[in-house]
């Protein structure tokens, strides 16, 4: 959508609205309408926000990152966003950036993402242009410098800190925290992450109210939420719906069902890094409590569906590959510990698995799981399919190790 275009919808109205006024009040409004991260941990955006109130302390400014590396296995919902409606998301820019007095912000971009790149280009070119972005931003004392950063290609900066290391230059790896980015992200200053999606629903907000944005949510989450769906059914796709929509609708309503002869036997509800979830949770709501409820979660909210006709060790090893490809290395667990699972589900799947080997993987989805055991988030995240695929599938798994061959070749 180009600037004409999104302007003749009221395109950046909610800016200069937010624009005069206080930033504090834009804080207290998104806190209100219950915003919460749609990245995947579903952290409140307004108590994030929060964090940083009023103008920096010291000289060095604050920055506001959005993170558009958009590397989750089976997601698309940002790369959708950042071709088709980038003004939407330099409008969110424009908001969050008063709210915490930040006068520089980036897009730390998914270097395969080349359209979306330079539609986003020519978008904040078009912005410059028309004064809504540089010096003086609206007519108003206000100054803004937005830059995009293409990612050289690590998964690991999905974590907010290694994307602020790979951002300054540095090494993608994960910081120790605390201190948080907040206090302390790029380049020592106060500095606030959010993802694509969360940063394009704050226009809404700012126009139409926190109880408007309330009311869009069914249940106790706000809003709408972009969901995904790919596998083999009628209609892969993304759609904006509200949060808390079943799976269940959004697979045969919107998604058209499974196709003719194929049957769902189970699915990752947030991209790969989330736990399986069966039959019996189709009719859950998709929304950050009911799915951690039921031992999963929402993350992304772009679901992979497995069907009767794909292999749950063969799926468990493809995603184990890549997950010990994409280990930044740094700790023990997730360096050698993803790697040996990876090769053990390699020996099942090929007919080399022998008895003890399924209560082996157990223990060591349990402990390299333990998010007290290792430096950041991703081999827990890792663990979540393979743990649940035992507990759901296990069956396959036996039948693989009693047999000496996979049942699906």
């Amino acid at each position: 959508m180009d600037l004409e275009t999104y302007e003749s919808h009221d395109g950046y109205a909610a800016a200069r609205q937010a624009l005069a006024t206080d930033p504090n009040d834009i804080i207290d409004l998104v806190s209100e309408a219950n915003l919460r991260g749609r990245g995947g941990a579903g952290f409140g955006t307004g108590m994030k926000w929060g964090f940083t109130r009023g103008p920096a302390k010291t000289p060095g400014g604050k920055y506001l990152v959005c993170n558009a590396d958009e590397m989750e296995p089976g997601t698309f919902k940002d790369r959708y966003l950042l071709e088709y409606n980038p003004h939407l998301l330099i409008e969110g820019i424009i908001i969050a950036a008063h709210a915490i007095h930040a006068e520089t912000a980036y897009v730390f971009l998914r270097g395969e993402y080349h359209d979306p790149y330079r539609e986003l280009q020519r978008a904040i070119d078009d912005a410059y242009a028309k004064g809504y972005l540089g010096k003086r931003i609206f007519g108003t004392d206000i100054n803004l410098e937005l830059r995009i950063h293409r990612s050289a290609g690590r998964y690991i900066c999905g974590e907010e800190t290694a994307l602020l290391n790979a951002l300054e230059g540095k090494r993608a790896q994960p910081r120790q925290k605390p201190p948080f980015p907040p206090a302390s992200g790029a380049w020592g200053r106060p500095t606030i992450v959010n993802n694509v999606e969360t940063l394009c629903n704050v226009p809404a907000i700012v126009r139409n109210g926190a109880e408007w944005y309330q009311d869009l949510g069914i249940g106790d989450d706000s809003g709408t939420k972009i969901y995904g769906v790919s596998g083999r059914v009628n209609n892969p796709g993304l759609w904006e719906l509200p949060i808390g929509t079943t799976i269940r609708e959004i697979i045969e309503e919107h998604a058209g069902g499974m196709r003719d002869g194929y049957k769902l036997r189970g699915l990752l509800p947030g991209g790969a890094s989330t736990d399986f979830l069966v039959e019996e949770h189709l009719d859950l709501a998709m929304d950050y409590g009911t799915i951690q409820a039921a031992g999963s979660r929402m993350g992304t909210g772009t679901m992979i569906l497995m069907d009767d006709s794909i292999c749950p060790v063969d799926m468990c090893r493809n995603l184990e590959h890549f997950f010990a490809q994409e280990s930044c290395g740094f700790c023990t667990p997730c360096r050698e510990g993803l790697p040996w699972v990876e090769e053990l589900l390699i020996d099942i799947e090929e007919g080399r698995g022998k008895e003890g080997d399924l209560e082996l993987l157990d223990r060591n989805a349990m402990f390299i799981g333990g998010t007290t055991n290792t430096f950041c988030l991703h081999a827990p995240g890792a663990m979540e399919p393979l743990a649940s695929a035992l507990r759901y599938f296990r069956e396959d798994f036996e039948e693989h190790i009693r047999t000496g061959r996979c049942p699906y070749r």
